[in-house]
């Protein structure tokens, strides 16, 4: 990481805001902070961001309402922060969009190794270090699949009707992954290691609920067939097939 990565924190804490910004700064990060909703929509329009460091709860708009409005906008990544850590609440930041979430107080070089590893997730999976990797496929510019066309170059889906469908990195990441692994099962801790990378950190349901998020924006029409099958007791599966375009 260098300082041309920038991370926005957004809390209504000003002691936490001055703690996290003076940490990344030291880490080698361009740090922006915000005390609302308001100052992030600024300072997104003034400066951009390549993560945002998000509290869930905030005098007026609240976290939650920001990320559902930064996923429908397809803002960057998000790690969610709340002084209330319970696996509900964890499981709901997940739902709307977020990459991570982390229950305050937390640890700084806690956050630090999340932020590194959501940024490395956004950077894209890596080639496979040898051709041994049985579900390691080559990419495609765009992969096609009934009347879907997914752009890997541009990390753009279009609906059959072509309208753009917005995806978070890790929804992208995981369209993917079935895209080019079409009609095989793929166990859950295998995907975590597709989509996310090895030795991810991510929270142990995160692919459940990423693919629940996921088949959401993937229903097309009033009487769509389901796109991702789950196979009791063995993972997922990508149902129509996949041409390369």
């Amino acid at each position: 990481m260098n300082l041309t990565t920038r991370i926005l924190i957004v809390d209504d804490d000003a002691g936490i805001r001055e703690l996290v910004a003076s940490f990344l700064s030291k880490h080698g990060f361009q740090v922006d902070t915000a005390a609302d909703v308001a100052g992030m929509r600024a300072s997104l329009a003034a400066n951009g961001a390549d993560l945002i460091v998000l509290d869930v709860m905030m005098p007026g708009e609240d976290g939650l309402s920001a990320l559902r409005e930064l996923q429908r906008a397809g803002g960057p990544p998000v790690i969610m922060l709340s002084a209330v850590g319970t696996d509900v609440d964890r499981i709901v930041g997940l739902e709307i969009g977020a990459e991570d979430y982390l229950a305050k107080p937390c640890n700084p070089r806690e956050l630090l190794a999340r932020i590194r590893t959501v940024l490395r997730r956004a950077a894209g999976p890596r080639p496979a270090s040898t051709p041994s990797n049985e579900l390691q496929a080559t990419p495609s510019e765009t992969l096609l699949f009934d009347g879907w066309r997914l752009d890997i170059v541009a990390r753009t889906l279009l609906d059959p009707s072509g309208a753009t469908v917005a995806l978070s990195d890790g929804e992208f990441r995981l369209l993917r992954t079935f895209a080019e692994h079409p009609r095989r099962v793929l166990p859950r801790d295998r995907l975590l290691d597709l989509a996310l990378g090895a030795g991810s950190e991510a929270y142990d349901r995160a692919i459940d609920v990423q693919i629940s998020r996921l088949r959401r924006k993937l229903s097309f029409g009033a009487e769509h067939v389901p796109l991702i099958r789950t196979v009791r007791n063995e993972g997922y599966m990508f149902m129509p097939a996949v041409t390369r375009g």
